[in-house]
């Protein structure tokens, strides 16, 4: 996701909405990760951490496993389509064909 889409994402209900909480009125882990996501987005590549780096391994590795456990039909609206937005990745858009 492109960071302006990933801050509308992150703005809207349905992303807050989706996501382990420690409490219920928590920010979910996610949509922590998104914010994270968006800061390391505006970062220098010189000026990441050993721990932005660490974090990016971490969005890397939960984007694969979950869309593993893809569902079955139709995933435009469900929770595992918003989980994986929070973190980043829209499963649901198409990647334009590289030449």
């Amino acid at each position: 996701m492109t960071p302006a889409r990933l801050q509308a994402w992150l703005d809207s209900d349905e992303s807050k909405a989706v996501g382990f909480k420690g409490k219920p009125t928590s920010e979910s882990v996610g949509h922590r990760s998104g914010r994270r996501i968006l800061r390391l987005l505006a970062k220098d590549h010189d000026d990441l951490t050993a721990g932005d780096l660490a974090h990016m391994r971490k969005v890397t590795g939960y984007v694969h496993r979950h869309l593993a456990q893809r569902p079955d039909g139709d995933v435009s609206e469900t929770p595992w389509r918003y989980s994986l937005m929070n973190w980043g990745h829209d499963p649901a858009r198409r990647r334009a064909k590289k030449r």
